[in-house]
């Protein structure tokens, strides 16, 4: 038989690949101007280096695919063992272990609590401003554990056992004896079925034992996140009334501690974080702060993680404008780079504003955190208001904004490829986390109804640039007015305009004229649409895209 000759294959390309984004990584997430003055403003200036280091490292391919693979390869439930014993852990990708590793690492869990240097919670934000960029699940437990330090310190003895490793560099995954690890890491258990945010009620039940505080629960929780945590603080009813108890997975005798996984939450997104249910039956727990005060226990807990919800509502702000920006130099429509098209620079200058507005605010509450921890009664008091108004607000504006930094990109934005529908996805969650819009607003009612220091470290925080800018004064002088007024139905009115005029404040201050009079114009001036992109003509468009994208807008 003879053979017959290869035939050539045919051609079946139809196009050369032309007017697409190069990949965004390599990139430096630190490169944002506002970020950086705010660093030095608030007090951490010495921790730039390390923050410009690790920028270029969440901008690393290597780092963003971390954050796409532990995403794709969600954590896993295992309640039992292959011999049929209950274990009750939960599995993560290789990814996801990378991306935490480097997070505790960078101190951005409970390091900051060791470390006496002023500004050190400002670095740690900052630094949650830059590694954010890769991911933000894994966030949730260095969170908690940055949170739980100074809600433990209720109970020194307990403190002095649990903070060192709390605060511990070292990222050491794996149920074992706490005492008997490198690292820490810590998680909450709040809310439960019938109530929710409605902590007080809670149906677990705290029973005492013969130990001197130490106690049984029984019960249930319906959102406990990072449920492969070593030690959870946890609400419940004890004889006096709810109570903060902390709960550890591993009991000080190796034994497993009864916390039973019963699913874990099929969620919107956050999806490389295990968020679970876990029930407690004869569960080992010890006693944080003084029975029936578990709610004034816990709060300052509360009050770290509201922060963090802010924090990361603005890493997605500029993580998608980035996202956004590149795609403009690189794409071209009609003749020209998006970049250079009239309505897109609009579009790209309005996210601008409100990312830098909101990074700004970040490090502004996260100093006020800093200088309150070290005593500074009058930033306690600005920060018990400002971080709820903040949480309000910020995480409001975080799903519109990823929306129209995801319509920049077009279609290309909205297939999983380009990375913007998990940014999306993920907006949402940080409004509800922590507190819904509501929860936060009713918190600022209660904060001005019962601890009067709040309005006055407020408004002398508003009163810095009186003056300054007319549009700014006149939306003080409203809320000074809808603050005599205001009851439940105007809460969400009284507080919006509360963000903004701070935000408004801190652009006047420190941002560029160009930045802070096109806010002032449009969020309090009345000179705006109501979408992104509708600023007026008269805004410096140039200077504010500059300033947020540099080089080559």
């Amino acid at each position: 038989m003879v053979s017959t000759p290869a035939q050539p294959q045919p051609q079946y390309a139809t196009h050369d690949v032309t007017n697409q984004a190069s990949p965004l990584a390599p990139y430096d997430a630190s490169e944002d101007q506002a970020l950086l003055e705010g660093l030095r403003r608030e007090g951490a200036g010495w921790a730039e280096e390390d923050l410009r280091r690790l920028g270029l490292s969440a901008g690393s391919a290597q780092a963003q695919e971390w954050g796409e693979q532990a995403n794709r390869h969600e954590p896993e439930l295992r309640t039992h063992d292959r011999y049929g014993n209950r274990i009750d852990e939960v599995e993560f990708h290789a990814s996801w272990h990378h991306l935490m590793r480097v997070a505790v690492a960078e101190g951005l869990a409970g390091a900051p609590w060791a470390d006496a240097r002023p500004g050190a919670h400002v670095a740690r934000t900052a630094g949650g401003l830059v590694w954010g960029h890769t991911e933000a699940g894994h966030g949730c437990p260095t969170s908690m554990t940055y949170a739980a330090v100074p809600a433990l310190r209720a109970q020194p003895e307990l403190a002095k056992v649990y903070e060192p490793l709390l605060t511990s560099r070292e990222y050491e995954p794996g149920l074992r004896v706490p005492s008997e690890k490198r690292g820490l890491l810590a998680g909450m258990g709040m809310t439960e079925k019938q109530g929710g945010s409605d902590v007080r009620t809670n149906t677990t039940v705290a029973t005492p034992t013969a130990e001197p505080g130490v106690y049984t629960l029984r019960g249930h929780k319906w959102f406990t996140s990072a449920p492969m945590c070593d030690v959870f603080l946890v609400l419940a009813q004890a004889p006096q009334g709810l109570s903060c108890f902390l709960v550890p997975r591993i009991l000080p005798d190796g034994t497993r501690n009864t916390f039973r996984i019963q699913r874990l939450k099929d969620k919107l997104g956050n999806r490389s974080n295990a968020s679970s249910e876990p029930e407690f039956d004869g569960t080992v727990a010890w006693l944080v702060g003084p029975e029936g005060r578990g709610v004034k226990t816990i709060i300052e807990m509360v009050n770290c993680t509201r922060l963090d919800c802010v924090m990361s509502s603005a890493t997605l702000m500029r993580k998608t404008l980035v996202e956004a920006g590149h795609h403009a130099r690189h794409r071209s429509a009609f003749g020209t780079r998006l970049i250079k098209q009239p309505l897109m620079r609009n579009v790209l200058a309005d996210l601008a504003l409100e990312s830098e507005a909101a990074t700004t605010l970040t490090l502004r509450l996260a100093g006020a955190a800093d200088r309150a921890v070290r005593g500074d009664a009058g930033e306690q008091a600005f920060r018990r208001i400002a971080t709820a108004v903040g949480k309000y607000w910020v995480t409001k504006r975080g799903p519109a904004f990823t929306a129209e930094a995801l319509e920049c990109l077009g279609g290309n934005g909205y297939v999983e490829d380009s990375g913007m529908p998990r940014h999306y996805r993920e907006a949402p969650l940080l409004s509800i986390w922590e507190g819904s819009g509501n929860v936060n607003a009713l918190d600022v009612l209660r904060a001005l109804g019962r601890e009067p220091g709040t309005a006055e470290a407020l408004f002398a925080e508003l009163a810095l640039t009186q003056g300054a800018d007319t549009r700014l004064d006149a939306a003080v002088a409203r809320l000074k007015d809808q603050l005599a007024e205001t009851d439940q139905t105007g809460a969400r009115r009284m507080v919006e305009l509360m963000a903004l005029a701070l935000q408004a404040s801190l652009l006047v201050r420190h941002a560029p004229p160009a930045v802070a009079d096109a806010f002032c114009a449009s969020r309090l001036g009345g000179d705006w649409g109501h979408a992104f992109g509708t600023l007026s003509g008269a805004a410096d468009l140039d200077a504010i895209l500059e300033r947020a994208l540099p080089g080559g807008n």
